[in-house]
């Protein structure tokens, strides 16, 4: 099966068999790029299933591409907004991990707007996620980390939890260059509360 998902209806909801061929479950990387912590966790990790999520074309022709030639089996690709696709896209309670890694942190006051995790974002992840699913995120922005802590605790959906990511974790290659230049990285986990 090609990485490449293509929806044949873009305005209804799908599982993670019909877009793996097998399983009740997956784990979503939000804002794939060109896909090196997706597809080095699809390595690590075959009996996991995981799909990435993306708007830019080129960078999904990417991931498609190297997962193809890696015969990746457990990998899938999707070009669509984050948002629209855990809301209408996905059935409730199929994602056992969502990844946020290194976003766009939208620095300017005045494009906080832009900005994936708002309020009213916190329960589209909470019913897209599994009963114990969880929320991981990772930033060189400071102001941006606590700007995510802060919503995604606020109203008691999520609950945060200690979380080093150990060698089993992929690094992206922005971590890779903010490390480099000697910058912090800021990492959170969140468990979806019942």
């Amino acid at each position: 099966m090609p990485a490449a998902f293509i929806p044949p209806d873009y305005f209804r909801r799908y599982g993670v068999k019909e877009i793996f061929g097998e399983g009740k479950e997956c784990e979503v990387d939000l804002g794939c790029g060109d896909g090196g912590f997706l597809l080095t966790m699809a390595t690590r990790n075959p009996e996991t299933r995981y799909l990435g999520i993306e708007r830019l074309l080129g960078r999904i022709r990417k991931v498609c591409s190297r997962a193809d030639r890696l015969g990746l089996c457990n990998v899938r690709a999707l070009r669509i907004e984050s948002r629209y696709f855990l809301e209408w896209m996905i059935q409730p309670g199929s994602i056992r991990r969502l990844h946020y890694l290194f976003p766009d942190p939208w620095p300017k006051g005045k494009h906080h707007k832009h900005r994936l995790v708002q309020e009213e974002f916190i329960p589209v992840m909470h019913r897209a996620l599994t009963e114990e699913g969880e929320f991981l995120f990772r930033t060189d922005h400071e102001e941006y980390y606590e700007w995510v802590c802060e919503y995604t605790e606020r109203n008691g959906l999520f609950r945060k939890e200690e979380w080093e990511p150990g060698e089993e974790y992929a690094v992206t290659d922005f971590q890779r260059q903010w490390e480099a230049m000697g910058r912090p990285v800021f990492s959170a986990k969140f468990r979806r509360v019942s």
